[in-house]
């Protein structure tokens, strides 16, 4: 099984990030234009929380905020689920089913070096497992 590195080491590099005073339209801006679902939120280099796009629909549509003027400091997940390195992908998939969540920030030594999403994560799985099914598939017919 793969670890979150090499994971991180297979992606082109993009860490998404804005500041807790960025206003909740600008984030959504953001992960408009770089078709992301959820991005980081940075305190300089220390991360504050994750926005995504379900705060956005629970905790500003739904309460009636103004886009243009809450900041995303207001509304973004303090309580972040992040990983290390050297975890490998099982455990991520473990996470993120346990704890319903789509993106963890990946940290080493408290600093952010990149996040992982479902999607790189059942990715590398199903890879994984047709990788398996060739090797299989191979020593049947030998």
């Amino acid at each position: 099984m793969k670890t979150v590195q090499q994971l991180l080491d297979s992606k082109r590099p993009r860490l998404v990030a804005v500041s807790p005073d960025t206003t909740v339209l600008d984030a959504l801006k953001v992960m408009a234009e770089k078709e992301i679902g959820a991005v980081l939120v940075l305190d300089g280099d220390l991360l504050a929380g994750i926005f995504s796009e379900r705060d956005y629909a629970r905790k500003v549509v739904l309460q009636g905020k103004s886009s243009k003027e809450t900041p995303v400091r207001e509304i973004m997940t303090e309580k972040v689920v992040c990983v290390h390195p050297e975890q490998t992908i099982d455990d991520c998939m473990g996470l993120m089913t346990d704890k319903r969540i789509r993106h963890l920030p990946v940290l080493e030594h408290k600093k952010v070096v990149g996040v992982i999403s479902i999607g790189d994560v059942v990715k590398e799985m199903l890879s994984e497992k047709e990788f398996v099914i060739k090797q299989l598939e191979s020593y049947i017919h030998n």
